[in-house]
């Protein structure tokens, strides 16, 4: 199948409802917890333009938003879901690259970091630069913890003081923090080379 995946426009918002009918979809058929989202917060998102959306042809087949925290320190890649008749094909992994990407693009100094209890998500970030953490390296904004306030897990993790729930605690770099990792390890590499080339030198030298 072929498949339109890019950053959501005004046009889109009509697309609301009917992605969050998926995320309550996905809840009832994956019977774990997962945080609703409103129609009218994922128009807002749209407008914004930090939401990527996949259709096949004129059917909304996935949707993933990107939304900031604790003024902007903190970025994470939320709401990914593929409807189940176009799961299976890679959709997901797509949609979470374009996502990341968005996020990085707008906001380049935060971290990336995401809370999940899908193995498929988990798999998708682990490609992408994520690494499991404790729940202390992500966000303490109240905004963002707040929004799991409708997820079925919920008192679990004020249970557990937000120190951990069901979910996996994920975080990657910032796209500034990604481009001085790939200069250090050129850097690096440039200086291995160095010594390996002046011990051959000296070797040759001793001959």
């Amino acid at each position: 199948m072929n498949f339109e995946i890019r950053t959501a426009v005004d046009a889109d918002t009509y697309l609301a409802e009917e992605i969050s009918d998926l995320y309550k979809l996905s809840a009832k058929e994956r019977g774990m917890g997962i945080a609703m989202r409103q129609p009218d917060y994922l128009r807002k998102k749209i407008v914004l333009g930090n939401a990527i959306v996949a259709m096949h042809g004129n059917e909304l087949a996935g949707f993933c938003y990107v939304e900031t925290f604790s003024s902007e320190e903190y970025v994470s890649n939320s709401g990914l879901i593929v409807k189940t008749k176009f799961r299976g094909q890679g959709l997901a992994t797509k949609i979470k690259k374009k996502a990341v990407a968005l996020a990085r693009k707008n906001y380049p100094k935060a971290k990336l970091f995401g809370i999940t209890t899908s193995d498929v998500v988990m798999k998708i970030n682990s490609d992408l630069g994520y690494i499991p953490v404790a729940f202390k390296q992500l966000t303490q904004d109240e905004e963002f913890w707040n929004g799991c306030s409708s997820c079925n897990n919920y008192e679990i993790l004020q249970k557990n003081e937000r120190r951990m729930c069901l979910c996996t605690a994920m975080l990657a770099p910032s796209k500034e923090e990604k481009k001085e990792r790939k200069r250090k390890r050129k850097e690096e590499k440039k200086i291995i080379k160095q010594a390996v080339k002046e011990a051959k030198r000296k070797l040759k030298e001793n001959e």
